[in-house]
């Protein structure tokens, strides 16, 4: 009776497209949350293509490495409805390109970071150019990730994308990196947003992608609020930064106290604005002034217009 009954609970609870669905959502939830976050222990604002792509593709054994490289790029393009042109065979390429790639030697790059992307932007708004390295013998499984970072998407969460350190699929874009990027670069987006600015954005997509979206909407509201109550506590100098990014093993002191500062201004800026919370002006100011307090010149400016309100 004991087994018959266990394994019929079992059964029930394995099959059930409502709990498997709200379960996937939570992942994507938290998933497109950590991608916000730097590995040093802070937060980001939202950088993004406002111009076509001019990709130079060089280095060794190109034969190899280059149309596979290039496709990566072309997909996430593609999703994001950014113009994508190789420059990789123009006299002027090394001139001309905005994005360039560079296939390196296996002697070159530490061995825990086989490839590397550097955005380029005077103002965290608007990416100007990108640089990539990836290393030969791993070029191939680190191409989506890297054409990702391109993008503007930053981070490195734990769930199901490329932009994890351990995922379950390289040679092509997951479900919700596709999410992402369309999120990322849609219309309702602007350079320099904050992360509690994006998110909502990020929630929506993911809410059209779910067969229940009545039932994704309430995993979201929620989703909103045990994070607001994390990201206070980690702003108030008690919380913590994302597991993940503890994880990464990159996260610094100084990074985390940056973020702490960072936070602080975002939640000032999610109460005045009523972005992923309800709109109140004496938090705005709180957590405003706090920032201020911390040696955010931003968060002292906006505080003239918290006040105002």
């Amino acid at each position: 009776m004991w087994k018959s009954g266990v394994t019929a609970l079992l059964a029930a609870v394995v099959i059930s497209p409502v709990m498997a669905q709200v379960d996937e959502f939570d992942q994507g939830m938290g998933t497109m949350w950590e991608v916000l976050w730097h590995q040093s222990g802070t937060p980001t604002r939202l950088v993004r293509w406002e111009q076509e792509m001019k990709v130079r593709v060089f280095g060794v054994n190109l034969a190899t490495h280059k149309q596979h490289t290039l496709q990566a790029l072309r997909d996430v393009a593609f999703e994001a409805g950014i113009k994508i042109v190789d420059v990789s065979d123009r006299p002027d390429a090394a001139q001309v390109a905005n994005v360039s790639v560079e296939i390196v030697p296996d002697s070159m790059l530490e061995e825990n970071q086989p490839c590397v992307t550097y955005l380029n932007f005077q103002t965290e708004t608007k990416i100007d150019s990108a640089a990539v390295q990836l290393r030969n013998r791993d070029a191939w499984r680190c191409a989506y990730h890297e054409a990702m970072h391109v993008m503007g998407v930053r981070g490195h969460p734990a769930g199901k994308t490329v932009l994890s350190y351990f995922p379950t699929k390289v040679d092509g874009l997951l479900p919700l990196d596709k999410v992402m990027l369309r999120g990322w670069y849609s219309q309702r987006m602007r350079g320099g947003m904050t992360p509690f600015e994006v998110l909502p954005v990020l929630a929506d997509e993911l809410v059209n992608s779910m067969p229940d979206k009545e039932k994704a909407m309430a995993s979201r509201d929620r989703f909103f609020r045990n994070t607001v109550d994390q990201m206070q506590a980690f702003a108030d100098g008690n919380g913590d930064v994302p597991t993940i990014v503890k994880r990464s093993g990159k996260s610094t002191s100084e990074g985390v106290r940056f973020g702490r500062m960072e936070m602080s201004y975002f939640l000032g800026i999610a109460y005045l604005e009523g972005v992923s919370v309800p709109q109140d002006s004496n938090q705005a100011v709180r957590w405003l002034q706090r920032a201020a307090n911390l040696g955010s010149r931003t968060a002292a400016a906006r505080l003239g217009a918290a006040t105002a309100r």
